[in-house]
């Protein structure tokens, strides 16, 4: 599973955990993070099961969450030379807008960002703002940027293909049919869990207080990418739907 980050990957880790067929990597957090670096190429997957799998018995399916991964694009081929051309990757996608709500609370609540949210995201629209590399894998900071999904995806569509699924975190709530066709992409019985639909800390959380001045520019922001990702999955993305009843109703 390779993100988005604070887009509810620690739930749809939950939901593939429990199903018999499969096994996720442990612990959670920290997340392995094993295909940010070159040494694991020459370390080869049985090293890679070894270390991050003692307790995978019968299961048929091995998988990790690392958010990271995403703004990796090297992370894509290392994944598909180290386990292979069988290799399937998930990712989890959130209105871009919440997610970086979210993705501003977490930095607060982790001492990273001090500044208030209206003042965070308007100086992101800006530009990046430098961070201390040897403290994260990721900026803290970007809030914008890491919601611009297609350019982030695009590295693992061309290293696996179809292999890569896309799940949105809104249909995930919604629907267990989303998890149970995941389910069926990775190969495993989709009928033996019955996935429940049980709120994540994501999806209570507060809608964003922000002025709509600011609301405007940042979906303006993230439309250019929003609409490459919809032609992309062929698809409308939930988020845009959720925008247009909001634009008809007043």
């Amino acid at each position: 599973m390779i993100g988005a980050q604070r887009s509810g990957s620690t739930y749809l880790w939950s939901l593939l955990d429990r199903h018999p067929q499969v096994t996720m990597a442990r612990p959670v957090r920290p997340e392995p993070k094993v295909f940010l670096d070159d040494e694991v190429v020459r370390r080869g997957r049985d090293w890679y099961v070894a270390t991050w799998f003692p307790h995978a018995s019968t299961e048929e399916v091995l998988g990790e969450k690392s958010t990271s991964y995403i703004e990796h694009p090297q992370a894509a081929d290392r994944a598909r030379r180290v386990l292979g051309d069988d290799v399937q990757a998930v990712a989890i996608l959130r209105d871009p807008l919440q997610r970086a709500v979210s993705n501003w609370a977490f930095s607060a609540d982790n001492g990273l960002e001090q500044r208030p949210l209206a003042q965070a995201l308007t100086e992101n629209l800006e530009g990046e703002r430098a961070w201390d590399v040897g403290t994260t894998s990721v900026s803290p900071y970007a809030y914008l940027e890491r919601g611009r999904y297609v350019d982030f995806l695009e590295p693992w569509w061309e290293a696996l293909g179809d292999r890569l699924s896309v799940v949105f975190l809104a249909e995930l709530l919604a629907s267990p049919d989303v998890a149970t066709d995941l389910y069926r992409r990775l190969g495993v019985d989709a009928a033996a869990v019955q996935p429940d639909t049980d709120p994540v800390n994501a999806s209570r959380e507060p809608a964003p207080d922000l002025p709509a001045e600011l609301r405007e520019r940042l979906r303006d922001y993230f439309g250019d990418s929003d609409r490459r990702l919809a032609r992309r999955l062929g698809r409308p993305l939930p988020w845009a739907q959720d925008e247009e009843r909001v634009h008809e109703h007043g």
